[in-house]
């Protein structure tokens, strides 16, 4: 790639960045509401994402081996457990994390 080349990506990129960070402000001004499908996907896209990333963590999960999911299983729980109690998805995926990180790293300790 020539030096003008990777100019002409970024420029690109920032512009696509900016005009998908900004266009919701130009086609949904302050003070009007949105329609109603675009408040339902803001209701309903925190959960399907949240699910995509549970189906996708535990896709390649070996229950029939050592350790037969039992980290994932237990950071699963911690993860609803902490966000059930607290409603904070930040702390509960950092939380779910580093306890799967801590299992599998020191408790568990599988050779790949």
């Amino acid at each position: 790639m020539t030096d003008m080349e990777m100019v002409m990506t970024v420029a690109i990129v920032v512009a696509g960045t900016l005009l998908t960070r900004f266009g919701a402000f130009l086609i949904f001004p302050p003070g009007k509401t949105a329609p109603p499908f675009v408040l339902f996907l803001g209701r309903a896209l925190p959960s399907a994402v949240m699910g995509m990333l549970v189906v996708y963590t535990v896709k390649e999960t070996k229950v029939l081996s050592y350790p037969y999911g039992i980290p994932e299983l237990i950071a699963v729980m911690i993860t609803v457990g902490l966000h059930l109690w607290k409603r904070n998805m930040l702390l509960s995926i950092a939380a779910g994390t580093v306890v799967y990180m801590m299992f599998v790293q020191l408790v568990f300790n599988v050779p790949k």
